[in-house]
């Protein structure tokens, strides 16, 4: 098993840069040692778990999440998304969607697992799904093709945008209509992968958002917009966006997705 202990000689060129990070700010603030060492930790236990599941069912795909930040005050666990993959080398992989330093354009990027988890996150814990064998086949391919995964990716990001808008693209919402497409291979644009999920039933989460907190984030970042949202539901706090926790309830309903599997830093 390979340890990620010399992965900090490699990031250390990294660390003394600007990092891309799910819908944050982007600061002059260093991660510490111990951050580093807990990011780094955690992604050694995940692959180990990985690794295990692999070798007992195959699992080569999975729907990974970390809590990036706090959102339990909206009653979820999880805030990004990304999709993990074994490579033929046995290494593992992460295809994920990245906001620039709060700006209004995010990018997809392809990670190891060490810097999956150097995001300076509100908890040391991760959760993921296995891809289901119908799944797994279909996405595999197109995961080790960068060009095919990024379709569906548009540049202009809002960290809340309208689940069934296509003005802005959040990190979550990329993930869940490439898997739209990958079962589907006529759900080629993000109208009819949207389409699709909707008709295998998936469900974004409602967020309640008062005037008050809508204003706020709206002049205060420019990764914040509400203007996709139809607007009975704006006006009235109604804010459907897709979410990690959604997506884990989706694929393990649709049975895309296996149990939720997590490992936490003590």
């Amino acid at each position: 098993m390979k340890r990620f202990v010399p992965i900090l000689l490699m990031l250390a060129s990294l660390l003394a840069t600007d990092m891309a990070s799910a819908g944050r700010s982007c600061d002059a603030r260093k991660p510490s040692v111990q951050s580093i060492t807990n990011g780094l930790s955690l992604a050694e236990r995940t692959q180990q778990a990985f690794e295990r599941d692999y070798r007992s069912s195959g699992s080569s795909v999975l729907i990974l999440a970390r809590a990036g930040q706090d959102l339990s005050k909206y009653g979820l666990r999880y805030s990004h998304l990304g999709l993990a993959y074994r490579e033929q080398s046995g290494n593992w992989r992460v295809l994920h969607k990245l906001n620039h330093c709060g700006s209004a354009d995010a990018f997809i990027y392809r990670q190891g697992l060490g810097e999956f988890f150097l995001d300076d996150p509100a908890r040391y814990e991760t959760a993921w799904v296995a891809a289901s064998p119908a799944l797994r086949d279909r996405l595999l391919p197109m995961l080790r093709d960068g060009n095919r995964a990024l379709r569906l990716n548009v540049k202009p990001y809002s960290m809340v945008s309208y689940a069934w808008g296509r003005q802005y693209q959040q990190s979550n919402q990329w993930l869940l209509e490439t898997v739209a497409w990958a079962m589907e291979p006529d759900a080629n644009t993000r109208d009819t992968a949207q389409a699709w999920l909707k008709l295998k039933g998936y469900q974004p989460t409602v967020l309640r958002l008062g005037p008050l907190t809508r204003l706020g984030g709206r002049l205060t970042a420019a990764n914040i917009t509400f203007d996709d949202h139809p607007p009975d539901k704006r006006f009235s706090g109604q804010i459907a966006t897709v979410t990690a926790d959604s997506v884990f309830d989706w694929l393990q309903r649709s049975g895309l997705g296996g149990p939720m599997q997590s490992v936490r830093l003590p």
